[in-house]
């Protein structure tokens, strides 16, 4: 590893242990100082770095480990009969994938994007509020601001070279996305090796099928460690200060597809997936989005549906304090932009790509969505960070709710049932076979 790339590490380390609640000032003090800096002395800051501890009036409890996790919960969480024919259940997992694709498809033209910088998008395209997929600009005005020129101009480049549109008119798929490949990899995975798989399972599974190229942030940082031999849980902490951010969220929705109304199981099936990559929160994150995904086939109350999550997440953890102050603030003004701005003062100090405040915008756009599927994915990317994650984590759970004939015409349709992947062996799959394959999982799950 490059010294320039050995210092980046550094630095986002120090970030990382400053935000488990070490305390990392005379560390950070001395990397600072330290003007030549070698890869020894490099490594010695991260070897510091990684024998803290937190600080003791630090008030979270997040341990990493299942059995501590699950001690750690405010309670048991509940298991609910359902009442679902084998075709309702296809109904709903197929409304899942297809939301899924949808949501992830609206927010992948403005990934990475303020919330401001969306608003500015829609306006110069007199598309606000967005009530649809991201409309192309002919004519940009002579005062448009150059990151949107160059946004447009990269979409533009992209859909030539690709042959896949992700604006307004433009779409005849869902265009390749990580938050689709995984989705797909975790039903792989189950038809592969059942519901016993192993963190190992996916370890490997990952060296066989995903393109190193094609994942990113802590993923890229665990593969790396799996290629050298460093496989879980060690590979989600050797020298990987991404271990809180979202990728383990993205990863959640299938572990939840195929245990209807089982949020314990669906967290303990994302547990193991999650491993490979992160820790605590990062951990959570995949948990707590996979139970609401679960308990979403047994009821359309989404606050019963977001309690569900946290009864699988520690009740002192920072992902679970975020989620409750989403829900109270959500309560104190029926406008989603005050929470919005709530969120962004207490949670934005974190990385645009972290789990927490990603998460805490999937909860507001869940609580001002209402259950409308089309309300729910636009507040969700509207609100920016991670949009096309939020999007399609919003666009899953209200797609099982609805099942896929209740989902509008106008979000599906433009998706021609067809998904790429980069997936080993599963490009432009259709999405009701991929639905109909994750329906046959849910009776292996649950005997039948």
């Amino acid at each position: 590893m490059q010294i320039k790339d050995l210092e980046q590490l550094v630095r986002e380390e120090i970030i990382q242990r400053k935000e488990e609640g070490c305390d990392v000032i005379e560390i950070e003090k001395r990397f600072l100082k330290t003007e030549r800096r070698t890869a020894s002395t490099l490594n010695g800051f991260l070897k510091a770095l990684g024998s803290l501890s937190a600080k003791p009036d630090f008030p979270c409890e997040e341990p990493s480990e299942l059995r501590e996790i699950r001690a750690q919960r405010p309670k048991e969480p509940e298991k609910t009969e359902i009442e679902l024919s084998d075709s309702e259940i296809y109904e709903k997992i197929y409304g899942g994938w297809l939301g899924r694709c949808a949501g992830c498809l609206l927010g992948k033209p403005v990934e990475g994007l303020s919330k401001e910088q969306i608003e500015e998008w829609l306006k110069v395209a007199d598309a606000y509020p967005l009530r649809h997929y991201f409309p192309p600009i002919e004519d940009l005005p002579e005062d448009a601001p150059d990151w949107l020129e160059n946004r447009l101009s990269r979409i533009a480049e992209m859909t030539k070279r690709m042959k896949r549109g992700v604006l307004l008119g433009q779409i005849n798929c869902m265009a390749r996305d990580d938050d689709i490949d995984y989705t797909v990899l975790g039903l792989h995975i189950l038809e592969n090796h059942g519901q016993n798989f192993t963190s190992r399972n996916v370890a490997e599974t990952w060296l066989y099928l995903l393109p190193y190229q094609q994942v990113y942030t802590a993923e890229r940082v665990a593969y790396r460690n799996l290629v050298n031999g460093i496989f879980p849980p060690e590979s989600a902490t050797y020298m990987n200060p991404y271990r809180e951010w979202i990728g383990a969220q993205i990863r959640a929705d299938t572990w939840g597809y195929v245990t209807p109304g089982m949020p314990d199981l669906a967290a303990e099936l994302s547990y193991r997936d999650a491993t490979v990559s992160h820790v605590k929160n990062g951990i959570y994150g995949e948990m707590f989005a996979s139970a609401i995904v679960s308990a979403a086939f047994a009821t359309d109350n989404i606050e019963k549906i977001i309690k569900a999550g946290l009864s699988v997440i520690p009740k002192k953890s920072r992902l679970a304090e975020a989620v409750k102050d989403v829900v109270l603030w959500s309560k104190e003004s029926g406008d989603w932009k005050d929470t919005w701005s709530k969120i962004s003062e207490k949670y934005g100090h974190y990385h645009s790509v972290h789990t927490i405040n990603n998460a805490a915008i999937v909860v507001m756009g869940l609580l001002y969505g209402e259950g409308d599927f089309e309300r729910s994915i636009t507040i969700s990317v509207m609100g920016g960070f991670d949009a096309d994650c939020n999007g399609a984590t919003a666009g899953s759970i209200l797609g099982v709710i609805h099942g896929a004939e209740a989902l509008p015409a106008k979000w599906i349709e433009p998706l021609n049932n067809l998904v790429e992947s980069f997936v080993i062996g599963y490009n432009n799959s259709h999405i009701s076979d991929l639905a109909k394959r994750t329906t046959t999982m849910v009776k292996k799950i649950l005997g039948k």
